[in-house]
């Protein structure tokens, strides 16, 4: 999970420039579809890959996605090379990145079945914890990378340029052959029930006479949906959150997009250091108060996040009364302001600064002031790794022993398509009812998925604890 949270993370600070150098034609709107591209081919390929895992050793699906992720790092370090329709041939690399990711299914359901109830927590805080720290690492390759340069140097025998775009997806390449290479020689299949006695298992490849048959009872169907509805929600917002920093600092702080970028970066990267030490800690927690308990409190935590940024007061933001004869967006949209993530610090613009006055709602809304802000992501910033980390454990633990990985590849799914869903829902909104609106209705959504956890909690308990 680490190895691969570096691969995928290294390469988002790149794909804007990379697009725009190997396909003019590019615009912003595409950019958003090369992005979501990545959560659509995950979505597609988790259930399968979980299917194939229920059926044969996993270390299969396992080389095969990894094989995928291998293949389409290379394709994305050659779009340059045909003559046209590069921006698609991006698309497809992007799109079998995220298929290649679909692993991620497979990996949760070996932790599943390689764990007892009393390790199955900590197990799952553990590889979220690698994931997270991958995810923060990432970023920092990149920057790394970045003092290579636009041109970098030409290998003309393999027609391979190697420069600031490309040097990140062959290491995402390189670690994808690393990781190949360990899950052949060090991963060892075996399966364990609630009380991590040896259980039977067709992922084995040898048959173990000794093992136990695994418990047979029917899967509460109910949990196993609710989970999935809890766990959507925990990405929907998160996902949401990121999206919606650059457009809100832009425009309740009159930051230029330099400066929101910036200092952007620095706070997605103080959450992601945070989220190490909360996943750290919520091991310690769960075996105290349970797993539901922290879910709980961790979905109350994100809701204080987000009431905290409805706009209260009397001060509004700063509004631009620049000419608005220019045909602009009214607001800017997902693509438009992930744009922002790929410009340099020294590509200084003479945009106006401010809250645009296309934006009606800049007229009479409060300003979100900067404490607020500040204090809503570090709230934020603790209660998502914690939703995270207990969904996925919750959700392993009411399957039980039986092979997990079509029940994990439809989780794996449903947090796709929340990452595909949170931008577009944040951006519409945003652009066009403004921040009381958009953080209201996430507040209400934030409500009625407590709500939910309410009313199933006593349903979601170990497989074992139902029998």
């Amino acid at each position: 999970m680490f190895l691969s949270s570096i691969g995928f993370s290294i390469v988002i600070m790149s794909i804007w420039p990379y697009l725009q150098k190997v396909d003019q034609t590019a615009d912003a709107s595409f950019l958003g579809w090369v992005i979501a591209s990545f959560s659509l081919g995950q979505m597609v390929a988790s259930p399968l890959f979980g299917l194939w895992s229920n059926h044969r050793p996993r270390r299969e699906p396992l080389v095969v996605s990894l094989c995928v992720s291998v293949a389409a790092n290379c394709l994305y370090a050659y779009v340059h090379v045909p003559a046209s329709h590069n921006k698609y041939y991006m698309l497809a690399a992007r799109g079998l990145v995220g298929v290649g990711a679909g692993n991620v299914a497979v990996i949760r359901s070996y932790i599943a079945g390689a764990t007892s109830l009393q390790e199955r927590t900590g197990a799952m805080a553990n590889t979220s914890a690698c994931q997270a720290l991958g995810f923060i690492l990432g970023p920092v390759f990149q920057t790394c990378f970045a003092l290579i340069g636009d041109k970098g140097v030409t290998w003309e025998a393999l027609r391979l340029q190697v420069n600031m775009y490309t040097a990140p997806v062959l290491l995402g390449a390189l670690l994808g052959v690393l990781n190949i290479v360990l899950i052949l020689v060090v991963l060892r299949e075996y399966r364990v029930d609630d009380s991590g006695r040896q259980c039977k298992n067709v992922n084995f490849e040898e048959a173990n006479v000794d093992a136990a048959p695994a418990p047979q009872g029917h899967i509460d169907q109910v949990a196993v949906l609710a989970t999935n509805v809890l766990f959507f929600v925990v990405l929907f917002i998160f996902a949401l959150f990121e999206t919606i920093i650059t457009p809100l600092t832009m425009d309740m702080y009159a930051w230029t997009q330099e400066q929101a970028v910036l200092y952007g970066g620095i706070i997605l990267a103080a959450l992601g250091a945070e989220a190490v030490a909360v996943l750290l800690g919520v091991k310690i927690l769960s075996k105290k108060a349970g797993e539901r308990a922290v879910l709980l409190g961790g979905l109350l935590v994100v809701w204080a996040g987000f009431f905290i940024l409805l706009p209260w007061g009397s001060r509004f933001p700063m509004v631009q009364w620049e000419d608005l004869h220019n045909g602009s967006a009214p607001g800017p949209t997902f693509g438009e302001a992930a744009l922002g993530l790929w410009k340099a610090p020294g590509d200084h613009s003479e945009a106006p600064t401010g809250c645009p006055l296309v934006q009606a709602w800049c007229r009479y809304t409060p300003v979100v002031h900067l404490a607020q802000f500040l204090t809503a992501a570090v709230l934020i910033g603790v209660g998502y790794p914690a939703c995270n980390a207990m969904s996925y454990t919750l959700y392993s633990k009411i399957l039980g022993p039986q092979p997990q990985g079509v029940y994990m590849g439809w989780l794996t799914a449903s947090g796709s398509a929340a990452r595909i869903l949170g931008p577009v829902f944040i951006s519409q909104v945003y652009a066009r009812r403004g921040p009381r609106w958009a953080f209201g209705l996430v507040c209400g959504l934030v409500g009625l998925a407590a709500a939910l956890l309410g009313l199933v909690y006593r349903r979601l308990v170990a497989f074992s604890e139902r029998l």
